[in-house]
């Protein structure tokens, strides 16, 4: 084996050494990875009428859930991925038969970005979409980590449940 050679082996071993010692070290200052946060308690068949009744109302336009978005809007609106968690089905309900759903909840986005009244759908259709939205849930764990960084940024005090 030439010299260069032997050079070249002691440098990829050096390499790879100073990466694994770099992976354990954030590996350990990290923690372990809790998995994805949100989760579905749907049954497959509420889960396809939902699906379905989102695609024909186009709320993919505004809203994004599992990632699913047009990607060629780009409004405001959040992501419908753990609604479930912080409202209930009544609620949802309600909302969606709302003639303004402003009035139920209200928003500063302009007109054109403002959420539509589904009050004109069909009764079984917004019972459809309210039943989904409520099993969209998240883990405990990540509304209390939410919470905590959401107190902190505002106040730059330290989170007490």
């Amino acid at each position: 084996m030439r010299k260069g050679e032997v050079g070249i082996l002691v440098g990829i071993g050096v390499v790879v050494v100073m990466t694994a010692v770099i992976k354990s070290y954030y590996a350990s200052t990290q923690g372990a990875d809790k998995g994805i946060p949100y989760y579905s308690t749907a049954d497959a068949t509420l889960a396809k009428q939902a699906r379905k009744l989102l695609g024909k109302y186009a709320c993919y336009d505004c809203h994004s859930l599992w990632t699913k978005r047009n990607i060629m809007q780009s409004v405001p609106a959040p992501a419908l991925d753990g609604l479930g968690s912080l409202k209930s089905e009544t609620w949802f309900y309600n909302y969606f038969s709302a003639v303004d759903p402003q009035a139920v909840l209200p928003t500063r986005l302009k007109k054109e970005f403002q959420m539509p009244s589904f009050s004109d759908i069909p009764e079984s259709e917004r019972r459809i979409l309210a039943r989904y939205m409520e099993s969209l849930k998240v883990e405990d764990w990540y509304l209390e980590e939410t919470k905590k960084r959401k107190h902190e940024k505002l106040t730059g005090t330290d989170y007490k449940p």
